[in-house]
């Protein structure tokens, strides 16, 4: 795959070359927004399991769900099982964000799947939101999927006019 910054040597096209760098950094831009919402998802999930109750509205609402349902857990259980319980659900919480990690690296390196599959679970993630009544979530996560599809669109665009 080409780098998103050039353009093919001796390529003619109808847009000016000067158009794929503002494309490479809308690009980047989209593809951050995965860095961020696993990054405060981390930060969310290390609140929650401190037994604070505030949070990040840009996390996932899937790891604030396995959090929560630890929390309501650990009291009832045994010390070593509550332990076991709050370290499989850090693992559980660090798998779905180091997703979000691999669709913000592979967006950055220009694959378009890569966006669309994150913004289709970021979008999903944002019905638990719905579930639960928290309307700046959603606000949030629509916000973050918007920023988003401007990074795909830069992309699609940029691999337009890689092909003109």
């Amino acid at each position: 795959m080409q780098d998103l910054t050039t353009l093919s040597v001796g390529q003619e096209t109808a847009s000016p070359p000067s158009l794929a760098p503002e494309l490479h950094r809308q690009n980047n831009s989209g593809a951050q927004w995965f860095f961020w919402v696993a990054a405060l998802s981390v930060v969310n999930t290390l609140i929650g399991l401190s037994g604070s109750d505030w949070s990040f509205i840009i996390g996932l609402g899937i790891t604030q769900m396995i959090d929560g349902v630890v929390a309501v857990l650990k009291p009832e259980l045994a010390a070593g099982t509550a332990t076991m319980l709050t370290i499989v659900a850090l693992l559980l919480d660090l798998v779905i964000t180091g997703l979000f990690v691999l669709f913000g690296w592979l967006a950055k390196k220009g694959y378009t799947w890569s966006f669309i599959v994150g913004m289709v679970f970021y979008a999903l993630d944002g019905l638990i939101f719905l579930l639960v009544g928290d309307w700046l979530s959603i606000g949030f996560h629509v916000f973050a999927l918007w920023g988003m599809f401007r990074g795909l669109q830069a992309l699609r665009q940029f691999k337009q006019l890689d092909r003109a």
